[in-house]
């Protein structure tokens, strides 16, 4: 099999959520150059049909179009059921990118913060998954099973809450969830996986990634020295919903530039200079 075989997704169909900026958008993009027809779905209508018309005019094998979606609560999960079973007959992809945090010091962090940031992060996660799985199954086979994506985070493997308390045990739990998900799905031919990024540039992480030299003082900080690039993410997207990944579910790749693996000083560092 050819690399272009393993990688490359012609004739699939694609649900990115919060797929107009940020993680989402690298995806979609990945995906539509490989040959599938991405739905790209968030609140934000406009942004998402401006996404479509620009990946649209990439001259690429895939297609996209864009629509309005709201994972928050049930009512706008039901509705976007409605908009991709409107659209589509099967569906191949589900990524689950949408998200939202909660910033403040502990002492001060609100207990409104937790009830939002689960409800998008973890219960939209949970209850689309849920709603889509006939379309899911219904494509996935033996050779090619449906696939899962969901967006976690390296807050959610490690301890660094940086003030996003419900934020990063958000993630953690998506991360948990994928995994029984997982277990679950494999004998119905759906794969789920998980991504847990470190530091890309997004609306959400605008306030420290918003100009070169604040990436340049967040990358210090990353093992590998630098924030996350698009092709980071279509890599590992294009790998874990191409035929080189038929075989892998459960897996929590990480995508956080080494910060996934930080442990501290050396315990014996200071005795033994």
């Amino acid at each position: 099999m050819t690399p272009e075989e393993l990688f490359s997704l012609p004739g699939k169909t694609a649900l990115v959520t919060g797929g107009a900026t940020g993680i989402g958008r690298m995806a979609a993009e990945a995906m539509v150059r490989a040959g599938a027809r991405v739905l790209i779905a968030s609140r934000n209508t406009e942004a998402c049909e401006e996404v479509a018309q620009k990946l649209n005019a990439l001259d690429a094998p895939g297609s996209a179009v864009g629509f309005a979606g709201d994972v928050g609560n049930a009512e706008g999960i039901d509705a976007l059921v409605g908009e991709v079973r409107a659209r589509t007959e099967t569906l191949d992809i589900l990524m689950n990118n949408s998200g939202v945090t909660w910033g403040a010091p502990l002492g001060k962090f609100p207990y409104e913060a937790w009830e939002k940031v689960m409800s998008v992060n973890v219960a939209g996660v949970f209850d689309l998954t849920q709603k889509l799985l006939p379309m899911l199954t219904a494509s996935g086979t033996l050779d090619d099973p449906a696939r899962v994506i969901n967006v976690g985070s390296v807050m959610g493997e490690i301890p660094m809450g940086d003030g996003a308390y419900s934020y990063a045990a958000s993630k953690a739990a998506v991360m948990h969830m994928s995994k029984i998900l997982a277990k679950e799905l494999a004998g119905r031919h759906v794969t789920v996986n998980a991504l847990a990024p470190g530091p890309f540039v997004s609306r959400m992480t605008a306030f420290a990634t918003g100009d070169e030299k604040m990436r340049e003082k967040v990358g210090q900080d990353v093992p590998m020295g630098r924030v996350g690039r698009d092709e980071d993410i279509a890599g590992c997207v294009l790998f874990l919903c191409g035929k080189g990944a038929a075989y892998v579910t459960g897996a929590i790749i990480p995508v956080s530039g080494g910060i996934n693996v930080m442990s501290g000083h050396n315990i014996f560092e200071k005795a033994l200079q």
